[in-house]
């Protein structure tokens, strides 16, 4: 989640100072898009306001929800129905009150079914009823699957749209939250099965909601680029990979379907052309049983905060274990080059952080 000092953002608004990067510049202004800047009004304190993305719209029982993360929209378990959910969120709007655009609903509790996410109904005319996102058009109604090397893209509030593959799938990781905006106690939640994007630019703080989507970035936000199937829902990173919650435990975890088209192409082809060719089913199925087998040992080592199931550095086609290394911590003890026979590529990176 972005954060900002209540007195910075004043000041930097009246000075007409642009304080993000120019690549989401339409993301953070008043939109009836999604993929844009948006978070709970409640969201601030004396010292910081805090927001993320209203990612992507659905509907559950026949009515339309924003749907972002459990952080964004709950502000880590302690919103209450019915508490205004603004576009653009607080940060973008010099910690004041925007645009009311939904009311809070429901959030799955954090720590509980393995996901980071939540629902705010929409107020009616506030947002595009038809679900375009900015940057991308309107998204399949059905979800696709996660697969190493598959292209996707993301529209989200502080780095617009950007593209990446996937790394990593099946992967444990560690990620560290903090109970109030910009301050309070910080602690750290482990997930399973989830999504990786290894990526320097993919995402940053701020872009917490945003649907990750197979395909690319649309210029125009075309909705005929047939690629837009849901695959994750983003909701923490670090400098240099991106993690989402598999969509299909999104939509089970709330019980709903996403508002899009129905006449998309197949788009989990596209991730035998991204890395040339991809690996074995069965050699996939292999790696995660090995990995659910030893991920547990393995992340009591303070230093690994995640190991998923990817290909190695060399061949697209080769699977290994995906093991992220936690590079500010000094390394107690050696990773292995190898576990049961499948190779080990390491990730070393900063720790995992709900964005």
């Amino acid at each position: 989640m972005r954060k900002w000092t209540v007195g910075a953002i004043c000041a930097a608004l009246c000075l007409g100072v642009v304080l993000a990067d120019s690549t989401g510049a339409f993301h953070r202004v008043r939109t009836q898009f999604f993929g844009s800047s948006g978070g709970n009004a409640n969201d601030i304190n004396r010292q910081f306001c805090c927001g993320g993305t209203l990612g992507s719209l659905v509907t559950q029982g026949g009515v339309q929800y924003i749907l972002s993360n459990n952080h964004v929209l709950a502000r880590v378990d302690k919103a209450v129905a019915g508490e205004d959910i603004t576009q653009p969120g607080l940060i973008d709007n010099g910690c004041s009150v925007a645009t009311v655009v939904a009311d809070f609903s429901q959030a799955v509790p954090l720590g509980t079914q393995n996901v980071d996410a939540a629902l705010a109904q929409l107020r009616t005319g506030q947002m595009d009823p038809g679900g375009k996102i900015l940057d991308i058009g309107v998204p399949c109604a059905t979800p696709g699957t996660p697969r190493v090397g598959l292209a996707v893209a993301k529209s989200g509030r502080t780095t617009g749209c950007q593209t990446g593959t996937i790394g990593s799938i099946n992967t444990n990781v560690n990620v560290q939250y903090q109970r109030g905006c910009g301050k309070g106690k910080k602690f750290v939640i482990g997930y399973t099965n989830q999504v990786v994007i290894n990526s320097t630019t993919f995402s940053a703080g701020g872009d917490s909601g945003s649907l990750i989507v197979s395909g690319s970035c649309s210029p125009t936000g075309s909705e005929t680029n047939g690629d837009n199937a849901p695959i994750a829902l983003l909701f923490a990173g670090s400098s240099t990979s991106t993690v989402g919650n598999p969509i299909q435990d999104v939509v089970s975890a709330l019980g709903i379907s996403f508002v899009g088209t129905s006449t998309c192409s197949a788009p989990l082809a596209a991730a035998a052309t991204v890395f040339g060719r991809e690996p074995l089913q069965n050699d996939l199925d292999f790696a995660t049983m090995i990995k659910d087998r030893h991920a547990p040992d393995m992340m009591r080592n303070p230093e690994v905060i995640g190991v998923g199931v990817g290909v190695t550095e060399n061949d697209p086609g080769k699977v290994a274990l995906v093991v992220y290394i936690d590079s500010t911590r000094p390394i107690q003890s050696r990773v292995p080059t190898e576990v049961d026979g499948v190779p080990v590529k390491i990730v070393r990176t900063d720790p995992f952080v709900a964005y």
